[in-house]
């Protein structure tokens, strides 16, 4: 383990937030007022914050600020969040952007709320409570270039019938020009725009509410990019392509068959947990997946070409993935179009690195207030999501910049050097230095006992 973190570090720390603001500072220049000011506080009082938080907890945390000036910047405020967004993108690029190794994943994430007042919301399916609840939900796109991570663009999905509702979405400032659209129209549009913006990646991953849209693969396909993308257990699949035609007229009576069916003498399709069942064992392979916290995740890999079920037809021929993980026997199944010379490795790399995606929603939350909005019009969820980003980029960045000093930094890490240096004078430099090594110490030897564990 190394750790060489001095009290200087700490200090090159505690400014790097304002180095990485100076670039931002123009984009909170409005026409009529500068909020550049509250934007730095409220990007620091979202470092600071323990928990959940709101106004008042962000403004206590930071020297000067009061709750009445972020209650302007996040709900009246006009500055545009779209700007800073593109900014993030191309800040994110600079630093970790990769065009093979690099990936971007759509997801949605759910916010729970009472009463029916904040945009968007309605009862409709939250992951984070995994049930239909009262909540907004969110499509967004992330990046991760292997155990990095941190998301890149977000937008709040309106359901029908708030876009229909002229009252309400006058009342939450909805803009007259968004109409209605499907999640994966959202996700779309995310991918595209990060991809015009000159984010480089070598596949878009997605989970199963994704992955199971024949729209959306088949866009994404026709635009010249990879996916990978999860798929439910029940998925089914040809193994061979059926032959496909327009039947015959079996008797006088009745209509003239004129669509294309898959012809009665073909074999049906199979669900993919039934193909994993009758594999031979020879079509497994035991690869290595990615690292873990404590030892590294190895899994079994079988890769078959297959034709989709879509909309009683087969699709184009694309690969189907299962992957079976030692530590759990958890199963997954996925389907790409990724190139037919695509290696065993290469089809591990794009199957896990769904996992960090998942941590950056986790990051987002827990770090930087992601969910803690509790104001109601469309443009203060925006600038808040925006600012939350903003500040998990940080984080990440200081995370890249300083750990070449201490291998085992993390972004949780460097959440607490803040909480504990950022205009909080209650510890000195020594005290964080001995919290951070105390920290890194337990995990090394969580590390080490694990791998005497495992291999005793």
């Amino acid at each position: 383990m190394k750790f060489e973190l001095s009290e200087e570090d700490l200090a090159r720390i505690l400014m790097y937030f304002f180095i990485i603001y100076e670039s931002y500072k123009s984009y909170f220049v409005t026409k009529t007022r500068s909020v550049e000011t509250a934007a730095s506080q409220y990007a620091q009082g979202l470092l600071l914050q323990q928990g959940r938080g709101n106004m008042t907890k962000y403004a206590n945390n930071v020297q000067d600020a009061s709750a009445r000036r972020f209650q302007y910047f996040i709900s009246h405020s006009t500055w545009e969040y779209r700007p800073v967004i593109a900014q993030i993108q191309r800040d994110v690029m600079e630093r970790i952007g990769d065009a093979r190794d690099g990936a971007i994943h759509i997801d949605e994430t759910g916010f729970p709320k009472q009463g029916d007042d904040s945009v968007g919301v309605k009862r409709q399916y939250c992951g984070r409570l995994g049930k239909v609840d009262n909540c907004q939900v969110a499509v967004c796109l992330g990046y991760t270039k292997g155990s990095l991570r941190t998301l890149i663009d977000t937008e709040l999905y309106i359901p029908e019938d708030w876009a229909n509702d002229l009252y309400r979405r006058e009342k939450c400032g909805i803009p007259e020009d968004l109409k209605f659209k499907k999640k994966a129209e959202i996700a779309l549009e995310l991918i595209r725009g990060a991809r015009s913006n000159g984010v480089q990646f070598g596949w878009v991953g997605m989970d199963t509410f994704y992955g199971r849209d024949s729209f959306l693969l088949n866009t994404i396909d026709s635009d010249g990019i990879v996916y990978m993308a999860d798929i439910p257990s029940d998925t089914r699949v040809w193994l061979n392509l059926p032959r496909v035609g327009i039947p015959e007229r079996k008797s006088n009576r009745g209509r003239m068959p004129t669509e294309s069916r898959v012809l009665d003498d073909e074999p049906s399709p199979t669900e993919v947990r039934k193909i994993k069942d009758e594999l031979d064992p020879s079509q497994w392979i035991h690869t290595f997946v990615r690292d873990t916290e404590r030892s590294e995740l190895w899994s079994k890999i079988a890769c078959l070409r297959i034709f989709a079920v879509e909309d009683k037809l087969p699709s184009k021929e694309q690969w189907l993935i299962i992957r079976v993980d030692d530590s759990d026997g958890a199963t997954k199944y996925q389907l790409s179009n990724a190139p037919l010379d695509t290696t065993i490795d290469r089809f591990a790399q794009m199957s896990c690195s769904r996992y960090w995606i998942e941590r950056a929603f986790e990051d987002e939350k827990g770090l930087a207030g992601f969910a803690d909005f509790q104001g109601r019009t469309w443009l203060g969820w925006h600038h808040h999501i925006t600012m939350a980003m903003f500040s998990m980029m940080v984080m990440m960045f200081v995370c890249i910049e300083f750990g070449q000093f201490a291998d085992l930094l993390t972004v949780q890490d460097i959440k607490r050097i803040y909480e504990k240096s950022f205009t909080r004078k209650q510890f000195s430099s020594n005290d964080v230095l001995h919290f951070l090594k105390t920290r890194h110490k337990a995990r090394e030897d969580a590390k080490i006992s694990h791998h005497r564990a495992k291999y005793r």
